[in-house]
């Protein structure tokens, strides 16, 4: 594997079978530029002993941009140092109030907020921040792991402090007079990897954001918001759509990296049959694996990226067999790094991956952003990570420290990942994606100006900062008796807090608890949302190379019991949906073909889960479930298209439902191309006669309450999506269908039936009456 890896880069011997495509992204020069003189002495000095004899010309422009009091977002690639164009009017800020400080000239001084989505990248800059050692500097993390003792002090005397969106929404908004002294005196708020936020995640952020600019008001505060994004499309709309207000874009990168060379890589098929006889390729998990243990044998610094916490364990797990026959010292230089570790495991580990003990580490989005580990070399990409910006933000992870590097970008069995190995230019030559979310949705905007009122009566001035749909929620809200009118605005009307019953990761509900039944120790947490998925009976979880199975699911008191088990394979979940259509909000007729987006009521019950083995997806065994049904009110993206239309392009009546069935997991797996996306955060259901439309029909949906925005920007670019859908299905050189193209790992009807080559007409027939091409 090694050698064939070796051969992907230009001047190799050979190029195996894997390799669709390389491409060679050059190494780029720094333009750097002088000083700014306003930057305080001190903080100058700081960036000299650093090794930073001059900035770069984005960071000052964006530095200057934030000084000058203009909201900013800096959307650079990859190690363009985001973090001294930031740092710089913060750090001068808050010095020079530091030095005004007990004078006649005292102001108050100055705090600075910084936000970032995990706390592994809070913890990495509060090292940078401290490491400047600039004086009067007082910079402090508060987040869930900080101790409560050291709370206090943190809110009453840091000057900076590193949180993440979860705890401002829990911690400081709710508790803001005592934060009165620090939101009065804030000057800048820092986001960084601010294309993140976005689907559901993004919208509930950008709803926090509006409460703290209305609760800094409040205490005469009005703070400069400075982004920092990986490269995005329009990250000045999208970054002042997430703050409520307008702000200006920096988006030439002046920064130097090295040379890096791009594999896409797709497993070969293998020899074994899969579900109903489909061929199977070998796994993104095994392949990904094999190269990992390939370059850390070769001493090369690797990071793989797999989307799963599992996929995570699992990929550690595999190279560590495999180098074990190689060296018995290199198993323990490899591990695996995810959410849902203990605070301590993910430090331990990220101290490991710097200092160089770990030669390979296998990371769910965690490692994706902003930690500073220079000196790796290659970077392995396990599947489709969501967006371009994810996967240029992965492939910048190598190369950071000037050398040469290499990516490889290992496709799954999934449509999306088919079609991207094959078409090059849609991930090299299209510009990324825009930051997809709606703080308007009501079934977020609802809870957040709930939290609003209770932290300070909503007033009608208010609302305008929470946008259009506010005043009609407010008015819903009063008359169910969350929120009560009085002269001085609307109250909240109930003891306990609003800002507890709201999760801004999207999951409904408190937290599933993972206990270990031997032990009674707490392996981590999963959202209950994902729980009849994740932790029914029989799933197998996995928790630092150890694997567990689920014994029971206990809802009520949210936890899942676990016991120690090591099975040779995993478990994925079956479910069944019916939808039915509550409005249709917008539509658009191509010729006899009708495109709609609205709402629709998803009732769905997760009924079975299969076994699978690990290197070859091979299904080993199914078992019921007896689960209760989750109904779910949503958006929707859906296409109706008359029965004889379809039977004059070929289509028998025999044929339909397959072509419907494969055409709606095919087009599942390709909306991530247009939206910010990813297949599991939305569903869909197909077909021949649906009850509403009375016709043939492909129903798409956001997978969470009031909808994320991905249907709708479904409904936007359906051309592009659907043209490329049908590519994705055309250029998999299976016969009848595969994962790679039309089977859905998720779905409830065993992937039957599907019919490849009839969807595929029925995808050319709504294209052809559709709108002429365009780019996504």
């Amino acid at each position: 594997m090694a050698a064939a890896l070796a051969a992907a880069v230009p001047g190799g011997n050979r190029t195996p079978a894997q390799v669709r495509h390389v491409r060679v992204l050059p190494a780029r020069d720094a333009v750097p530029v002088p000083w700014p003189g306003w930057v305080h002495p001190a903080v100058v000095d700081a960036f000299t002993r650093r090794g930073v004899p001059e900035p770069w010309a984005h960071q000052v422009e964006a530095a200057d941009a934030a000084h000058a009091g203009r909201h900013v977002v800096l959307a650079t690639g990859t190690a363009s140092g985001k973090s001294l164009a930031f740092q710089l009017p913060a750090l001068d800020a808050v010095v020079r109030a530091e030095e005004l400080a007990g004078t006649a000239l005292d102001r108050d001084g100055a705090t600075v907020l910084y936000l970032s989505p995990t706390k592994a990248l809070a913890a990495d800059q509060l090292a940078s921040w401290t490491g400047l050692a600039v004086p009067g500097i007082r910079a402090a993390t508060y987040d869930g792991d900080t101790d409560p003792a050291e709370r206090a002090w943190v809110r009453d005397h840091a000057n900076v402090v590193l949180a993440n969106p979860d705890m401002l929404h829990v911690g400081i908004l709710p508790n803001h007079v005592r934060w009165a002294r620090f939101l009065r005196r804030l000057r800048y708020v820092i986001v960084d990897e601010a294309h993140g936020y976005r689907g559901v995640f993004g919208a509930h952020v950008a709803n926090v954001l509006r409460r703290l600019r209305r609760v800094c008001a409040r205490y005469g505060g009005n703070p400069v918001f400075i982004g920092a994004s990986a490269t995005s499309f329009e990250p000045e709309g999208s970054f002042s759509r997430l703050i409520g207000a307008p702000a200006t874009a920096v988006e030439t990168d002046a920064s130097p990296h090295g040379q890096v060379t791009v594999a896409l890589w797709e497993p070969s098929l293998t020899d074994q049959d899969g579900e109903n006889g489909a061929p199977r390729r070998r796994t993104v998990i095994a392949e990904s694996a094999d190269l990992m243990a390939d370059l850390v044998s070769g001493a090369v610094r690797t990071i793989a990226f797999i989307r799963s916490r599992r996929g995570a364990e699992s990929i550690a797990a595999m190279a560590q067999r495999l180098l074990a026959d190689v060296d018995r010292t290199l198993p323990g230089r490899v591990a695996a790094y995810r959410s849902g570790y203990l605070p301590e495991e993910r430090r331990a580990l990220e101290h490991a991956l710097r200092d160089g003990r770990l030669l390979g580490v296998a990371s769910t989005s965690a490692l994706e952003l902003g930690i500073d580990i220079a000196g790796l070399d290659a970077v392995l990409i396990g599947g489709w990570p969501g967006t371009r910006a994810s996967l240029f933000q992965q492939i910048g992870r190598a190369g950071r420290a000037g050398q040469d590097a290499l990516a490889v970008f290992v496709a799954s069995d999934d449509p999306l990942d088919t079609y991207l190995v094959n078409h090059p230019e849609a991930i090299f030559d299209r510009a990324v994606e825009a930051a997809v979310f709606a703080p308007q949705n009501p079934y977020v905007l609802g809870p957040h100006l709930c939290a609003a009122a209770a932290e300070a009566p909503l007033t009608p001035a208010d609302l305008d900062l929470f946008g259009p749909a506010a005043a009609g929620v407010v008015e819903d809200l009063t008359t169910q008796g969350f929120l009560r009118r009085r002269p001085a605005g609307w109250f909240w009307t109930h003891p306990q807090s609003a800002a507890a019953a709201v999760s801004l990761r999207g999951a409904a509900g408190q937290p599933i608890d993972i206990i270990d039944s031997a032990t009674g120790a707490l392996l981590g947490t999963v959202g209950a949302g994902q729980s009849h998925h994740q932790l029914h009976p029989g799933a197998v979880y996995t928790h630092q190379q150890v694997t567990f199975v689920v014994d029971d699911l206990d809802e009520a008191n949210h936890c899942a019991i676990v016991s120690r088990g090591e099975p040779d394979y995993y478990t994925t979940a079956r479910d069944i949906t019916d939808i039915e259509v509550l409005s249709t909000d917008l539509s658009m007729p191509w010729g006899p073909v009708t495109v709609c987006f609205g709402r629709v009521r998803v009732s769905t019950q997760v009924v079975a889960f299969q076994r699978k083995r690990f290197t070859s997806n091979e299904v080993i065994g199914e078992e019921p479930l007896d689960l209760p049904v989750r109904e779910l009110i949503t958006q929707a993206v859906w296409f109706v298209a008359p029965g004889p239309l379809l039977e004059a392009a070929g289509i028998s009546s025999a044929e339909l439902p397959g072509a419907l069935h494969a055409a709606e997991h095919a087009a599942i797996g390709m909306l991530p191309l247009v939206a910010t996306s990813d297949r599991w955060d939305i569903g869909g259901v197909s077909t021949a006669l649906h009850a509403d439309t009375e016709r043939p029909s492909i129903f798409v949906y956001d997978g969470y309450a009031g909808g994320a925005g991905f249907a709708e920007r479904g409904y936007e670019a359906a051309g592009t999506w659907l043209r490329a859908t049908a590519d994705a299905i055309r250029v998999c050189e299976c016969e009848t269908g595969c994962p790679s193209c039309i089977q859905s790992p998720k779905c409830g009807n065993r992937n039957n039936p599907l019919e490849k080559t009839a969807a595929i007409r029925l995808l050319d027939e709504l294209v052809r009456h559709g709108p002429a091409p365009d780019r996504p």
